[in-house]
């Protein structure tokens, strides 16, 4: 089945549109879910036909409950760049029900431009006022920098009490179980952005 062909804007930022995924976002979903260096803290590369499999799955997560993975599309191009959303963990017994976490994931040559940063910002201020969440975590393997550093620049903090082994990481790779956790509250968002 393929993606679907029409645009549904989430949200824009001054650089970014934040949408569902499009049939022409295919080949740049293909890249990011096999590349090395995008995927160098997961243990999984996925397949063209898995990664078509997980575009349709983050989609339908979009329609179903209004959140997801969203896609980034740069407005002076119109092209994809990566995804950055908010999710719900699914980790039982190491988050509660309902805890929503914030993800990305960017083609590496749209690195180190302040896209997630930029993106990110905008989704929590989606998270907290829009949709009226309490708390959003974030987790990474504890040596992904890249990601932690984003999350420090959201005013996310660590919680060293609910670092994690990542159930889901297979034992063949010891070096990306642990996780570290950092979380932002809405009260804490909110007096983030009404300082001066």
């Amino acid at each position: 089945m393929p993606a679907p062909s029409t645009r549904l804007v989430i949200l824009e930022t001054p650089r970014l549109v934040i949408r569902n995924w499009l049939e022409t976002d295919r080949d740049l979903f293909r890249e990011i879910n096999c590349d090395p260096k995008v995927m160098e803290f997961f243990a999984v590369r996925r397949s063209h036909a898995e990664a078509d499999a997980f575009l349709l799955r983050l989609n339908e997560s979009i329609l179903e409950s209004g959140i997801g993975f969203y896609c980034l599309e740069l407005k002076a191009s119109g092209e994809p760049l990566g995804f950055c959303g908010l999710s719900r963990t699914n980790l039982p017994g190491i988050f509660p029900d309902g805890t929503v976490e914030i993800g990305w994931r960017l083609a590496t040559r749209f690195w180190g431009k302040g896209y997630v940063t930029e993106a990110s910002r905008a989704l929590l201020d989606f998270a907290f006022t829009a949709k009226g969440m309490e708390a959003v975590v974030s987790f990474a393997v504890e040596k992904n920098t890249r990601s932690t550093s984003v999350m420090e620049r959201l005013g996310m903090h660590r919680l060293p009490h609910l670092d994690f082994s990542h159930p889901r990481v297979p034992d063949t790779h010891p070096h990306l179980q642990r996780h570290v956790v950092y979380a932002i509250t809405s009260d804490e968002w909110k007096a983030r952005r009404a300082r001066p």
